[in-house]
């Protein structure tokens, strides 16, 4: 895609400045483009990687995905098609006035947040695991510090 030099092209911004706005360097966002999570909105003439707005919210959710809550990047990829195919349905649901269509489409869209869902689920299954064993090496712990102090109280 090559921006026109329209209005529009002004709110495309290069991948240094995407970078310092979301938090990424250029080198993990062009990671991220070689992986399919992202695609910028154009390049300049040249060749430059430009972003536009919806790209760097895209890249904020990528961010938040891999730091706040620890997706894998497969995940991270399940999820963001997930995202897309939304969009793509939710526009298709406006652009039709017919109901069985709407219809379809709106059950397309469940199915893709039954799968966000199903992901989701899955993550705090295995986080809730992970507290598990924490708490169970943590009373383990505990108890041998109850034990240590029952012993030092009997000795002195």
């Amino acid at each position: 895609m090559t921006p026109s030099l329209a209005p529009a092209a002004a709110e495309l911004r290069p991948i240094r400045e995407v970078a310092r706005l979301v938090g990424l360097t250029p080198r993990a966002i062009r990671y991220y483009e070689g992986l399919g999570l992202i695609e910028p909105a154009a390049r300049s003439s040249g060749a430059y990687r430009l972003f536009s707005d919806h790209d760097i919210e895209r890249l904020r959710r990528i961010k938040a995905l891999r730091e706040d809550a620890g997706f894998s990047l497969a995940e991270i990829g399940r999820f963001v098609a997930d995202e897309e195919a939304l969009a793509h349905v939710r526009t298709a649901y406006r652009a039709t006035p017919d109901p069985l269509e709407r219809r379809r489409l709106a059950s397309q869209g469940v199915a893709r947040l039954e799968s966000q869902v199903e992901l989701l689920r899955a993550k705090i299954g295995r986080l809730a695991a992970m507290v598990g064993e924490a708490e169970a090496r943590r009373a383990k712990l505990l108890a041998a510090i109850a034990e240590l102090d029952a012993a030092v109280k009997v000795e002195a």
